[in-house]
């Protein structure tokens, strides 16, 4: 699933009653999450932040800037933060299997559309921004909103979107300053110290800025200035990285509290084994670090993959396992608990329709046992082949312990993780295949009473049917997929093993043979033939060759026996 954060800033902290009616904009909206409101009275700001999938994402958007253009005033705003509309800034993020470059892409769309439908000037800054001096947001925003209507009489600063001539409707708005930009990430580093210039000298080390450059490098050296008098500067290791050193008093120890502006091209694992190497050269030690606000899971899956792969141990292991690793070896637990359902991102979009797959086993097999027609057979077909690739996985995972087998860790840890995915899609399908069946069944309960209504029940039926065979062949393509890994575990993986595997194999054909037989019944109801051709044909080579594949595995399993 596709996830982006939008986190608008709008110029209005104090009247809670436009606060509330702009953010309920963002709650209309399927599949967007509200996460945050921090309305600042001094500033007369409020911070929103919300995520969800990105089309909705920008609909929310464009729906919330349009509420603020409708309720907030720009003529009468005062307040201290540098601002130049009624939605001042409306910055794009990339959470979850989504590009920057498809991020820039929405935020153009976004533009676009207030420019047009809203009328509001937009400048387009960070990754989206169309000149490398519109990168810089306090150049966007130079002159505020006060110094708007001059700037937009400047051909050097035409909006990116939307008209350039200041009139009623904009001194209302003002203009809106729109981006896409990376994940900024709060992170503190705890120091076995409470010396806030050690950690200070450390965070220099470190951070884009780095540290002053004086005569003699000394520390009380003066100053060196380049040939316009400005003051040199000794790069830190890291680009994308801010960092001071403080002490906290509630704590008793000095941290070093970072900013990674940019977690692609700075991970966050890499920041705190730097920080550890430069701590001990100066004496001191790292005891641990900790998450300030909410932080997309690839930062800490990243991190547990990386520490994982310096024990040379398998990566093929559920999430939370790899999130654990994460959370044990930063040491985000040394000060209070930390939960990863209230710091991930993600865990604020769990989808709430893995019922089947959230049940133990007991109830899983008495659900299946009722009367209900769902789960069926298209479900625990799916469910037989993440069966079967969780055991290809187990394989793998031994093989990469195996005392003697060290030097080929790396190998069975790849195909761990290429089983582990199979295993990780096949569960969903579980789920999904029971809700095919549903969209069915309400499909047919539709009203027919008129022409209209037959037609729409028709058309829903028929798209309802396609859907039902789509979910089965995808089973069939993701369990017959499982067998690359499931003969190669065959061949090399430990043989304490052997029969997991051949149990395996047994498992995945049936999920593709099982998946084939709900894929033709539902084939028979759908009006496409040409559709329904093709479908078969691919689903019956692949039927075939699953059963040559559990053949020949079997072959192998009963030779080493």
């Amino acid at each position: 699933m596709q996830i982006i954060e939008c986190v608008p800033n709008i110029s209005e902290g104090q009247n809670e009653t436009t606060i509330q009616a702009v953010c309920e904009e963002i709650n209309k909206v399927a599949g967007v999450k509200l996460l945050n409101v921090d309305p600042g009275k001094d500033t007369n700001r409020t911070v929103i932040t919300f995520i969800g999938p990105p089309n909705a994402v920008v609909e929310a958007a464009f729906n919330l800037i349009k509420k603020a253009q409708e309720l907030i005033d720009m003529s009468k705003h005062k307040g201290a933060h540098p601002r130049m509309g009624a939605v001042d800034v409306c910055p794009l993020i990339p959470i979850a299997n989504i590009s920057m470059e498809e991020t820039v892409r929405l935020a153009h769309i976004l533009s676009e559309k207030v420019g047009e439908s809203l009328k509001i000037p937009v400048y387009c800054y960070e990754n989206a921004a169309s000149t490398a001096e519109r990168k810089n947001l306090a150049n966007c925003r130079s002159g505020e909103y006060e110094g708007l209507e001059e700037k937009l009489k400047n051909p050097n600063w035409k909006p990116d979107y939307g008209p350039a001539l200041f009139n009623e409707s904009i001194k209302k708005s003002g203009a809106t300053a729109v981006a896409a930009r990376d994940f900024l990430v709060a992170y503190n580093i705890n120091l076995n110290t409470t010396s806030t210039r050690r950690a200070n000298a450390i965070a220099f080390d470190l951070r884009e800025a780095g540290r002053l450059k004086r005569k003699g490098n000394k520390l009380t050296g003066p100053v060196e200035k380049d040939e316009n008098g400005e003051p040199i500067r000794i790069s830190g290791y890291f680009k994308n990285l801010k960092g001071i050193g403080w002490f906290i008093k509630d704590y008793g120890i000095a941290q070093i509290s970072y900013n990674l502006t940019n977690i692609q091209t700075t991970p966050l694992h890499k920041v705190f084994e730097k920080t550890c190497e430069r701590a001990d050269k100066r004496g001191l030690r790292v005891t641990g670090s900790e998450l300030v606000g909410l932080v997309p899971k690839r930062v800490l899956m990243d991190a547990g993959i990386y520490f994982l792969k310096k024990q040379q141990r398998s990566v093929a292991l559920p999430d939370a396992e790899i999130i654990r690793m994460a959370v044990k070896t930063l040491g985000l637990d040394e000060l209070k608990p930390f939960v990863p359902e209230e710091q991930i991102l993600e865990s604020f979009l769990e989808a709430d329709d893995s019922e089947l797959i959230d049940m133990n086993l007991r109830a899983f097999s008495f659900e299946t046992a009722s009367e209900s027609p769902a789960p069926g057979g298209g479900s625990i077909a799916a469910y037989c082949g993440a069966l079967g690739a969780a055991l290809v996985t187990m394989s793998a995972n031994l093989s990469a312990h195996k005392r003697g087998w060290d030097d080929q860790w790396e190998v069975f840890s790849d195909w761990g993780s290429s089983s582990i995915a199979n295993q990780k899609k096949l569960l969903t399908l579980v789920d999904k295949d029971a809700q095919s069946f549903n969209l069915i069944m309400a499909a047919f309960k539709l009203p027919k009473s008129t022409d209209e209504e037959k037609t729409i029940r028709l058309e829903a039926i028929q798209a309802a049917t396609k859907k039902a065979i789509e979910i089965p062949l995808e089973v069939m393509q993701t369990a017959y997929a499982s067998f690359e890994a499931i003969k190669k575990m065959a061949e090399i993986g430990n043989p304490n093993a052997i029969t997991d595997v051949g149990v395996a194999a047994l498992c995945a054909r049936t999920a593709v043979i099982g998946a084939f037989l709900n894929l033709k019944i539902n084939c028979n109801s759908l009006d496409d033939k040409s559709f329904v051709k093709k479908v078969i044909a691919k689903g019956q080579k692949m039927a075939d060759e699953a059963g040559d594949f559990e053949s020949e595995v079997l072959n192998i399993v009963n030779k080493a026996l």
